[in-house]
């Protein structure tokens, strides 16, 4: 039996016995008198307090089971009738709620992570939680009681994934058990205290009706990505911060084939691809001796050796870009990646940029060979006024000419103006281009219809 379980059977057995067994629970302050003078906040450190002092929860791996987190809220049941037994059935319910997130989940946070319709958690300091609904920021009354009942719900978040933040490492990248992605950065690098950022990303992701449900692009838009990702054309997905490039990989994912062999690489683990043929990879940071880091390019070289069919890397930010391009040159096509940047013109430039970083001496001709010889597609997506995520652009890289990369518009979004609720509108058009790689489409078994690319209204949104 763990010192968890002898804990809760002791705390069980305390409970049936009289008031001189109950009173080893309590404080001397507090012994023999209701507690009808304690506020809520103090009342809820309290009786935290005493479970924790009972319960041994550093040699238990287990504490979520529904099992335990019965037993334990039995125990609080307990403690609540001791401490204050003059609590109304709401605050009694609410009290013993709060102080199981406590134990066992992630404090103040849980209620905010129940919530589906918050799509970010934004923790500026103690005292101030804002989240993102429906594309608006708002301020929450979700409080942490100072900086380090903060700080240790961060080290509780980034341990799970074998991560550590401290101030030899105050920065630090990692997710929560449902792949929501989290950003930390504590003292002294954050001024006015812990700050934590996250990103959500529901139990069930959101998938191809859905988007096409919210305007985030058309049905004939939809039809040409799957297209492109069954014939296995290289596509970069480009984007601003909480545009939705990581939910359009998702979602492009599923298009491909059950029985290919894919391996993403990333920084913090969040892709969720349907397929049963996957191996995630993930970079890690160096140790406190400043030793064992595995970058995403160490992933990606040795990705090349796992006989991969399609490479899809979380995003690229650094010399890891010619690895992806020669890897997109040399039989891994139907590879895809997301980037940072506010046009598909930008995008390239980035790249551009991402190599030069990582010390390669090339001439810009040869970059740009390399760019335009391996990336095929480039889906653009931007965040707008007032919230909505839209692709606004899907753009075929060409070839090149003289020194410059030659693209072509298929499909865009153009925006008309901003409505009533400070939020923007427009119009999806095709450009009337018919991409040159319908011939690489129609050899991998994959038509169009004819009249798809013919210059048109597509929707009005």
């Amino acid at each position: 039996m763990s010192r968890l379980q002898q804990g809760i059977s002791k705390l069980n057995s305390l409970s049936n016995h009289g008031g001189s067994s109950v009173s080893r629970l309590t404080s001397p302050s507090s012994a023999g008198g209701s507690g009808n003078g304690k506020n809520y906040d103090e009342l809820k450190r309290q009786i935290h307090s005493k479970l924790v002092e009972r319960l041994d929860f550093t040699r238990v791996k287990d504490l979520s089971s529904d099992a335990m987190r019965r037993d334990i809220r039995r125990v609080i049941e307990h403690l609540c009738d001791t401490e204050n037994p003059l609590l109304n059935r709401i605050e009694r319910e609410k009290l013993i709620e709060e102080i199981l997130d406590e134990t066992l989940g992630f404090g103040p946070l849980e209620i905010l992570l129940k919530d589906p319709t918050i799509s970010d958690i934004l923790v500026n300091g103690p005292h101030k939680v804002y989240v993102e609904r429906r594309g608006k920021l708002e301020k929450t009354d979700v409080k942490f009681r100072d900086n380090d009942h903060l700080l240790q719900i961060i080290d509780r978040i980034v341990s799970k994934v074998g991560r550590r933040v401290d101030e030899t490492s105050p920065m630090v990248d990692a997710r929560l058990p449902d792949g929501s992605r989290v950003n930390a950065v504590i003292p002294p690098i954050a001024l006015d205290g812990a700050s934590l950022s996250i990103r959500r990303f529901g139990a069930n992701p959101l998938k191809l009706e859905d988007l096409l449900n919210y305007k985030a692009f058309t049905p004939e838009m939809a039809m040409l990505m799957e297209a492109c990702i069954k014939a296995r054309l290289n596509i970069l997905i480009s984007g601003g911060t909480g545009c939705g490039k990581t939910t359009l990989l998702n979602t492009l994912s599923s298009f491909i084939p059950g029985d290919e062999r894919v391996v993403t690489i990333e920084d913090a683990a969040e892709l969720q691809l349907q397929q049963d043929h996957v191996v995630r990879l993930e970079t890690r940071p160096p140790n406190i001796e400043g030793k064992g880091a595995v970058t995403t390019r160490d992933c990606v070289r040795n990705a090349l050796r796992m006989r991969p069919e399609r490479i899809i890397i979380g995003e690229v930010r650094g010399s890891e870009a010619l690895d992806m391009l020669q890897a997109m040159n040399t039989g891994h096509g139907g590879s895809l990646a997301t980037l940072h940047a506010n046009t598909p013109r930008e995008g390239l430039t980035r790249l551009e940029t991402m190599i030069m970083m990582g010390g390669f001496e090339l001439p810009v001709k040869a970059m740009r060979q390399q760019i335009s010889s391996a990336i095929d597609l480039i889906i653009q997506a931007n965040r707008l006024q007032g919230g909505p995520r839209k692709i606004t652009h899907i753009t075929e890289v060409m070839n090149m000419e003289q020194d410059v990369i030659i693209m072509q518009e298929i499909f865009r979004f153009r925006q008309l103006g901003i409505d009533q609720n400070s939020r923007a509108f427009g119009q999806y058009e095709a450009t009337g281009v018919r991409p040159t790689f319908i011939n690489r489409l129609e050899a991998k078994g994959v038509k169009l219809p004819s009249n798809m690319f013919a210059e048109r209204i597509l929707m009005r949104d």
